[in-house]
């Protein structure tokens, strides 16, 4: 599984992979952050095919196309604002990568890229984040083996040495 999984730094909309994941808001109509981010990389028809969805549920995730984008496709998906823990927040927040992740394989899609969702303003402990998201993309790779690539964008270095960590405990190269 380890060999399907990349970490970098950098900014996901750079990226030519298959499909970028947005860590939207439930409006999905951007917002701040690596949100707002995608919505001006990829331009204003991303706005109105997301006007058309008329938003999107904490946990759940919706495809549109990338537009202006390299990634031909964004799934939008809206992580949990942190609220101490007994709310729900890790399922929600393994819900979010495993509906991304899904709609990934329905639609054929063999590579995605992730930032770190619910870790900036919606405040999840970023290790925690880091755990859950290598976790149930390991565990959901052992079921699809028609996803070759899954990679983890880290905006800053503390993310991406966090993610680093999380990786080395689950997979060690």
């Amino acid at each position: 599984m380890r060999d399907k999984i990349e970490l970098i730094q950098g900014d996901i909309t750079k990226l030519s992979v298959e499909a970028i994941v947005n860590a939207a808001n439930n409006s999905l109509l951007g917002g701040g952050g690596v949100d707002g981010a995608i919505h001006r990389a990829a331009g204003p028809q991303l706005l109105e095919e997301c006007r058309r969805l008329k938003g999107c549920g904490t946990g759940q995730a919706k495809i549109t196309k990338g537009y202006k984008l390299p990634a031909r496709y964004v799934i939008h998906t809206v992580g949990p604002v942190w609220r101490g823990g007994g709310m729900g927040e890790e399922t929600l927040l393994r819900s979010a990568y495993q509906n991304s992740l899904r709609l990934a394989a329905e639609n054929g899609l063999k590579t995605i890229a992730f930032p770190n969702i619910s870790t900036g303003v919606y405040g999840f402990p970023k290790n925690r984040a880091a755990a859950i998201a290598i976790k149930t993309t390991m565990d959901f790779l052992k079921e699809h083996p028609e996803i070759k690539k899954v990679v983890f964008v880290c905006f800053d270095q503390e993310n991406f040495e966090i993610y680093e960590r999380a990786l080395a405990e689950r997979a060690p190269a």
